[in-house]
């Protein structure tokens, strides 16, 4: 079976795009191909109209890679680490010094004189995301940045992802993990088997529910006045909070539409109405078993 079969994806400038799919599904091997670490044995992989297995150096210095398991020198600080790293990048000694200044305060190391080699995961997590900007790349991609991160790792994460995604570059994340990628990223592709099974925004994916045939979807609700006692054939249970004002709806179809209308004839006005997580993570896993 081949590790990458038939994929073909777009990711436009400025978009931040999760690639999802279990371990094995063929998303650091994608990843590798876009690098030009390894080579296709068909088709071509663009970075701005740039084919890399053609003009690998080229499309080297239009992005920045952050691989799972980054690798430093344990013996020197942060700075001097992104210093080596931009030096291969021959950047300018006053431009280079300028811009790991700028990355240290980035990521949230600004200051640290600790040897890198006495860094937490995290440190080096944040670390690497500073070392795969120090070129200040148009295309930025990421390998489960957030493996084995501790709550704060992934708060730091997210946080600089977001700052990130202001400067008009392109930023590829890849993971297993549905939570991280729903939290920063607005389109997503789903891989299975090394092929591309699903892509579109977290709306589309949202969309169509009902032909996925899950067990249960839960339908957050919420307002600012007391919520009517919603009935419907499809609903499992309803949940309530003390004062009414929220509600956690089990129903065995997708039925938000119904739900609207139902507090619009009420009169209410809904401060909430979306898909829980668990609903979320059950139609992906969906995409992944099919």
């Amino acid at each position: 079976m081949n590790a990458v079969d038939g994929l073909s994806m777009t990711i436009g400038r400025g978009e931040i795009f999760g690639l999802l799919g279990p371990n094995g599904a063929g998303k650091s091997t994608a990843i590798l191909m876009l690098c030009g670490l390894i080579h296709p044995s068909a088709g071509e992989c663009l970075i701005d109209g740039v084919e890399v297995s053609k003009n690998p150096v080229e499309v080297k210095m239009k992005i920045g890679y952050m691989p799972e398991d980054v690798g430093f020198y344990s013996n020197l600080t942060a700075a001097q680490n992104l210093d080596f790293f931009g030096k291969l990048y021959d950047i300018p000694v006053e431009k280079r010094a300028e811009r790991i200044n700028e990355l240290l305060r980035l990521v949230g190391l600004s200051g640290v004189e600790k040897k890198v080699g006495g860094y937490s995961k995290g440190m080096r997590q944040r670390l690497g995301i500073a070392k795969a900007l120090v070129n200040d790349p148009e295309v930025v991609i990421l390998d489960e940045p957030t493996a084995n991160l501790d709550p704060q790792g992934v708060s730091d994460y997210r946080r600089i992802i977001r700052e990130i995604s202001g400067s008009d570059k392109t930023v590829l994340v890849s993971s297993h993990i549905l939570s991280e990628v729903s939290k920063v990223c607005s389109r997503v592709g789903i891989m299975q088997k090394g092929r591309l099974v699903r892509d579109g925004s977290w709306d589309d994916l949202a969309r169509n529910l009902d032909l996925l045939n899950l067990p249960e979807i839960i339908i957050n609700v919420e307002s600012v006045t007391e919520l009517p006692g919603f009935a419907h054939g499809n609903i499992i249970r309803v949940d309530y909070s003390g004062d009414m004002t929220k509600a956690r709806i089990t129903a065995s179809k997708d039925i938000r539409t119904f739900i609207g209308e139902q507090m619009f004839n009420a009169g209410i006005v809904p401060r909430e109405i979306s898909l829980d997580a668990v609903t979320m993570e059950d139609a992906i896993l969906s995409y992944y078993n099919g």
